[in-house]
């Protein structure tokens, strides 16, 4: 008999797990007492109005934005004390581009990666297998000004993944 995994999964402890948070920025209310789990192998989609939180959540989340109240932890690991151990966990991409449009591909992972501490041999082969996995090998060696904008995205994609969150 076969199983669901999902169904498995769904007893297992929240991956994330969100409590009470709240946030200001001066006056303005953007999260009022947001709280959920999000388990393993759970899908999680995050919808709202502009303006109705969700980069602030998501801010907070990657440790851009500290805790203003409540509580959050990944994996188990609290946003508020332990938030370098939580950035090696995720792999983040922003909205917004962040390449250097002068720079190839290669040179922009390779700073990315410099970012994170990896050099050397695990340098070079964080940048083949994420190039491999995106479809970017052939690109490699174009500059980044010179990419379509998927193509930037994968890059960008390529970027978060470097450091195998």
């Amino acid at each position: 008999m076969l199983s669901n995994p999902l169904t498995q999964e769904s007893t297992a402890a929240a991956r994330i797990c969100v409590s009470d948070i709240s946030h200001r920025y001066g006056e303005r209310l953007a999260l009022n007492h947001l709280s959920f789990d999000v388990r393993p192998a759970e899908i999680f989609g995050l919808l709202g109005p502009n303006g109705g939180g969700k980069t602030t959540l998501f801010r907070l989340l990657s440790t851009l934005l500290p805790l203003q109240s409540g509580s959050a932890t990944i994996a188990g690991l609290d946003l508020a004390s332990q938030a370098r151990e939580v950035r090696s966990l995720i792999g983040v991409t922003f909205q917004s581009p962040s390449l250097d449009g002068k720079l190839t591909v290669w040179e922009n992972l390779k700073h990315q990666a410099h970012l994170y501490g990896i050099s050397g041999g695990l340098l070079r082969e964080r940048i083949a297998s994420v190039l491999q996995h995106l479809g970017l090998t052939e690109r490699k060696q174009d500059l980044a000004e010179s990419l379509s904008g998927g193509l930037k995205r994968r890059v960008e994609i390529a970027k978060g993944l470097l450091h195998s969150p």
